[in-house]
């Protein structure tokens, strides 16, 4: 916690330094090839973001950006190689929601999130959809609330693995809504949508890239999205909130970090360079398109505040759900 703090306020410090020591430090970087290491594989939500963010970064500063998969330990495999490499500026990662439960769900850890990883910005929202089969006898959300209740344990969610985006979301859903769903997890988000496709689950929390298209297509039923506000992709389609449970507005985020130690003005560089990036209006396009909404601009400080505070709160829901790694 001291060193946590300690960072912080280097950072602090940082965000007054005069524009002329930052504008000497831009003039020198980067002189050579950048790597953006996404811990899942290629075209999951990560690896399309970081793909985005590299083909603007590598025209801005007419240096390479190479996209580096390394999936793998739910996520671990990838920001473990982000921790462990040199802070120098050319080595960054995306982070999402799932590196801020692992630390509790599996204690030990190769790389400590909250001290081994540099915040550079919170860079995009993504929103769920609650799906089931189409030809499920649940119509409603209340449906499904009601019949839980009825019968508790015997509704099933399907999601990507323990820990994954779509347990925590199923799990923060049953406390919410005071049900007792179980959990079925399977290898990987791909599968998870085949296990509700094929009617093995009853339900499933998808991301709006994955919902839609099944949705309009006919495939599944969607009964509510966990936005804040109804999706333009799915007008018809009520809020969590809407439907009859209120205050459920859980939305994932994903976030560029660089390795401990990256030289401060290179991290405010890339701050600026990314809130610059979210601002165009074909990266808004292309992001809402899958499901994403770019986040507005944000400091180090707040990005660090934001991962602290989902440390929190994730922590104390895999202790009161009783979530285990398996």
């Amino acid at each position: 916690m001291i060193r946590r703090r300690h960072a912080l306020t280097t950072l602090a410090a940082a965000s007054a330094l005069p524009w002329a020591t930052l504008t000497r430090a831009e003039s020198a970087y980067p002189s050579k090839p950048i790597r953006i290491i996404v811990p899942l594989p290629p075209g999951s939500p990560p690896d399309v973001l970081a793909r985005t963010i590299g083909e603007r970064l590598q025209h801005d500063w007419k240096q390479p950006v190479v996209v580096d998969n390394k999936p793998g330990a739910t996520g671990m495999i990838g920001m473990d190689a982000v921790a462990k490499a040199a802070p120098d500026g050319y080595t960054m990662g995306i982070l999402f929601l799932t590196h801020t439960v692992l630390p509790e769900l599996f204690g030990k850890m190769p790389y400590d999130t909250a001290r081994d990883l540099a915040p550079v910005a919170n860079v995009a929202w993504i929103y769920n959809v609650l799906v089931v089969p189409a030809h499920s006898p649940i119509k409603s959300l209340r449906d499904l609330v009601d019949r839980a209740k009825a019968q508790p344990g015997k509704l099933t969610y399907g999601s990507g693995g323990i820990g994954s985006p779509a347990h925590l979301l199923g799990e923060t859903f049953s406390q919410t809504a005071q049900v007792k769903m179980l959990h079925v997890p399977f290898r990987g988000p791909a599968e998870a949508v085949q296990g509700l496709l094929g009617g093995q689950v009853d339900a499933m929390f998808a991301t709006t890239s994955v919902a839609v298209p099944m949705a309009r297509g006919g495939k599944v039923q969607a009964l509510a999205v966990t936005s804040p506000t109804r999706l333009a992709a799915l007008p018809s389609v009520p809020t969590v909130a809407e439907a009859g449970v209120t205050g459920f507005e859980i939305r994932e985020w994903e976030g560029v970090v660089a390795p401990r130690g990256t030289p401060v003005p290179v991290v405010y560089q890339w701050n600026k360079a990314l809130a610059g990036i979210m601002a165009q209006p074909e990266v808004k396009t292309r992001l809402t398109e899958l499901g994403m909404t770019p986040a507005d601009p944000n400091t180090p400080i707040e990005f660090g505040k934001l991962i602290t505070s989902e440390l929190g709160y994730w922590s104390r829901l895999v202790k009161t759900a009783g979530i285990k790694a398996q």
